[in-house]
């Protein structure tokens, strides 16, 4: 005689090959397919993305000869093509050498004056009382649907009559001033989001203001100060329009000085394409180091 207990793993069973049973067929097929072939595809959808930039780095490395008589493709079969003197050349091309600098000095004073500023102004906005703080705020995020070009005509003679039309200056105050918004917004309801608790607990053990900006708030935001950052630097190293109207000869960037090379020598392939990369390439470097820092921060706001 077979007992209540003996025939319960048996019902448990059958319950589970009549759950399987039921399955959809979709969902069968999400199951078989949801290892090795999804990877192998997202492997091969980022190899795909990734053709262009290789065709253009091993453009940069092909002498003009070369580029005007075979695809860039064909160094596989012919690694002879490849050689520096691409780059070589760049480096002695004084506008293109310049640009660069003059990119570096853009990008990074605009990319930390939004994120001090920034975090300094959504802290104040999320965790101080001061009169019309709601209608400041409000305001502040109104200006976020302010299209750059609206701006342009007006802040160009603004820049003409104090002087800083055409220079570094002038265009770094240009992409504070409108990246600020959105790094208003973003910090504020990030900040918004720590423990009221905890910032009691630090002006409990003394601490004022600037220091639990420092030492409390900063380390929670982290992860939208590096999301930020990462969005700040790619907009302004990316950026040719307000380059174009706001600099000169002198304080123009990579990106202006390589849409001259097209204008002034149209088959000055042997700067253009190391250029471009280059211009490409530090973002992606940027962008990847930002990551690290992202991701990491994330975690140990997990974990904590």
């Amino acid at each position: 005689m077979t007992t209540h207990a003996e025939r319960l793993p048996e019902t448990g069973t059958a319950s589970a090959g009549d759950t399987k049973a039921k399955q959809s067929l979709g969902s069968r097929l999400v199951e078989r397919v949801s290892g090795g072939v999804i990877s192998v595809l997202l492997v091969l959808v980022g190899l795909f993305w990734l053709v262009p930039t290789i065709g253009l780095l091993i453009s940069s490395l092909r002498s003009p000869g070369d580029m005007a008589t075979s695809g860039w493709w064909t160094v596989f079969t012919k690694p002879s093509q490849l050689t520096l003197d691409s780059y070589d050349k760049l480096l002695h091309n004084s506008d293109i050498t310049n640009s660069i600098l003059n990119t570096i000095l853009i990008t990074v004073p605009a990319t930390l004056l939004v994120i001090v500023i920034g975090a300094l102004a959504g802290y104040a906005f999320a965790w101080m009382d001061f009169p019309g703080r709601d209608w400041w705020f409000m305001a502040v995020v109104g200006l976020l649907v302010v299209p750059v070009q609206v701006a342009l005509i007006p802040i160009a003679e603004l820049f003409g009559k104090i002087g800083l039309f055409g220079n570094i200056f002038g265009v770094v105050l240009f992409h504070t001033g409108f990246g600020l918004p959105f790094a208003v917004f973003l910090l504020r309801n990030f900040f918004a989001e720590i423990p009221r608790e905890l910032l009691e607990a630090a002006r409990l053990d003394g601490a004022g203001e600037l220091r639990l900006f420092a030492r409390v708030v900063l380390p929670l935001g982290a992860p939208a100060i590096a999301s930020l950052g990462i969005f700040q630097f790619l907009w302004v190293w990316n950026d040719m329009l307000i380059a174009l109207v706001f600099t000169d000869a002198d304080s123009q960037p990579i990106t202006v000085a390589l849409q001259t090379q097209v204008r002034a020598f149209a088959a000055n392939v042997d700067i253009l394409a190391p250029g471009a990369f280059i211009s490409m390439v530090i973002p992606l470097i940027v962008f990847f180091a930002f990551q690290r820092q992202f991701v990491s921060g994330v975690m140990a706001g997990a974990v904590k």
